[in-house]
């Protein structure tokens, strides 16, 4: 239908642009990210040090979950767009000050409380470490909770800018953050100094930049703070939820972190295999899910549902396309993936062997981490909040009991599995109850079901591919090499089979940059349409 191909062209256009920008952002800061991790490997290895270092963050996070818990970016960015869409900048830049006071205010008053109750809590939730190491972490978390309050106000700025679709500044303050923390780590040498490069890198990277962005785009921020006005309250019952449920995307580090502090070692494994598939999750999920919520919120306020569909379904193939890519090769090759980020000097081989395993049974839930973002924000562009919540609540409660089982049966094996096992279950239900509640065409159940059929078989070929290259010499120089090989056996495969078994999405994608190529048009002897839709 030419008006279906229209909307499916402008949508794309939109989502490709504002993807594009988050994408190459991404992938500088998860690069960047990547050289810290590999500092922090070989400054701290996986001592009771990186331990603790990998804790010390739990609690401060919990001041951001409290404090927001995402709500600054799903219940914010509806409403400031709808604002400024029907013409009404004033009331857009009232509604921001508004939030962003009465954040201040918040902040204001829990940091001073955790700052001298993090004695008691740090005791509480992490009780295995030993009286030294409690010391240290209470310090540690002390010096990282403030730069909590400037990620906080980094949501709102960013908020404000993305609404606006200005994506460029917000895409790239996480890479001063980065910088600022692996400087940190290289001149102090141990966890405080990395420590303190991660609050003076919240200032300067996540709250400075988007600051100064925002000030050049006009912000107006005013005092006031009007908790009775309808605006906020609007916004604050789409927050609570957000910011009360305990839901198990904010809470699973926090789960396993509990559990392993009292196995030396473990939390730091964990934390660095975690670290390793954060980076496509943060690159391709993340991207596409910060590209296209601003788009999904203005189709769904303004009732055009088949196209906010359209849009939703092509978001999440695309970024689990992208997701399985990576996930065949850190399944294939975890002892490699581990080597060349983090030095053997520090991590002897029988630990990269248990990080790989980690890394492994991590990267099982890839794709569910990767498309959880823009499957809650299916629910969130139509402002229900309680549904993602509530449910990740509950399905963090019934996974606890599964944690501890799999850390006295496995292990830090153990809790990468079941981490990997909850998450599954809470996105493959979501997604589902999405589909019964907004479904406006075709599904992508049967092109997943495809897709994780062709990953399946790529890892098996990267395994025996693995198989039968030289024993494995634990250098990065070897490393390398090797990833290279089994990257391309393994996405060779997946993409062969993914293509044989007719997935619609990779054959449409081929079809967009194919189009673009230069002279594909001539060399086809036929016009090139922009409108026409891909099967």
């Amino acid at each position: 239908m030419p008006g279906r191909a229209r909307i499916s062209g402008c949508v794309s256009l939109k989502l490709t642009v504002a993807a594009l920008v988050w994408t190459v952002a991404l992938m500088l800061s998860r690069a960047l990210g990547l050289v810290r991790d590999a500092v922090l490997g070989q400054t701290l290895g996986v001592g009771i040090e990186a331990d603790v270092y990998a804790a010390a963050f739990r609690i401060p996070d919990l001041l951001t979950y409290v404090v927001s818990g995402g709500a600054l970016s799903i219940v914010f960015i509806p409403m400031f767009t709808r604002f400024y869409s029907e013409g009404d900048e004033e009331r857009a830049w009232r509604a921001y000050s508004r939030v962003a006071n009465f954040i201040v205010v918040l902040a204001a008053i829990l940091v001073p409380t955790l700052l001298l109750a993090m004695p008691r809590l740090c005791a509480w939730f992490f009780p295995g470490f030993d009286a030294a190491a409690q010391a240290q972490l209470v310090f540690l978390s002390r010096v990282v909770l403030p730069a909590q309050v400037f990620h906080l106000l980094s949501g709102i700025l960013s908020a404000a800018l993305v609404s606006r679709d200005q994506h460029a500044v917000p895409a790239l303050a996480p890479l001063v953050y980065n910088l600022a923390i692996i400087v940190g780590g290289w001149v102090g040498g141990d966890a405080e100094g990395f420590a303190w490069g991660v609050l003076a890198g919240s200032f300067l990277g996540p709250f400075l930049l988007p600051l100064w962005a925002a000030r050049r785009a006009g912000l107006r921020w005013m005092p006031l703070l009007d908790l009775r006005h309808p605006d906020f309250l609007a916004y604050l019952r789409g927050a609570l939820p957000i910011m009360l449920a305990f839901s198990l995307v904010g809470l699973d580090d926090f789960a396993w972190t509990h559990f392993a502090a009292g196995s030396p070692g473990d939390v730091a494994t964990l934390s660095y295999a975690k670290a390793l598939i954060r980076v496509p999750i943060g690159v391709f999920g993340f991207a596409m899910g910060m590209a296209a919520y601003p788009e999904l919120s203005r189709l769904y306020a303004q009732g055009r549902r088949a196209e906010a569909w359209v849009l939703l379904r092509t978001a999440t193939l695309r970024a689990l396309v992208l997701a399985l890519g990576a996930q065949v090769v850190l399944s294939a090759a975890g002892p490699e993936a581990g080597t060349l980020v983090y030095s053997a000097a520090r991590i002897p081989p029988q630990r990269l062997d248990e990080l790989a395993a980690c890394l492994w049974a991590f990267a099982l839930a890839l794709g569910p981490w990767t498309v959880q973002t823009l499957v809650a924000r299916g629910f969130y562009a139509r402002g229900r909040t309680w549904v993602p919540t509530l449910w990740g609540t509950a399905v963090l409660l019934l996974s606890l009991p599964v944690y501890a089982l799999g850390f006295q049966r496995l292990g830090a094996l153990g809790l990468a599995l079941a981490s990997s096992l909850a998450i599954t279950v809470y996105v493959v239900s979501l997604y589902a109850k999405l589909d019964r509640d907004v479904r406006e065409g075709e599904g992508v159940g049967r092109d997943i079901l495809k897709l994780c059929a062709a990953a399946a078989l790529a890892v098996g070929a990267g395994l025996s591919a693995r198989a039968i290259l030289p024993p494995f010499a634990y250098t990065r120089l070897d490393a390398a090499w090797r990833i290279g090989i089994i990257a391309v056996v393994t996405n060779t495969v997946f993409v062969g089979v993914a293509w044989g078994l007719g997935v619609a999405e990779l054959r449409g994608l081929a079809r967009q940059v194919a189009r673009r190529l230069p002279g594909a048009g001539a060399a086809t002897g036929a016009p090139t349409r922009p409108d026409k839709p891909d099967p």
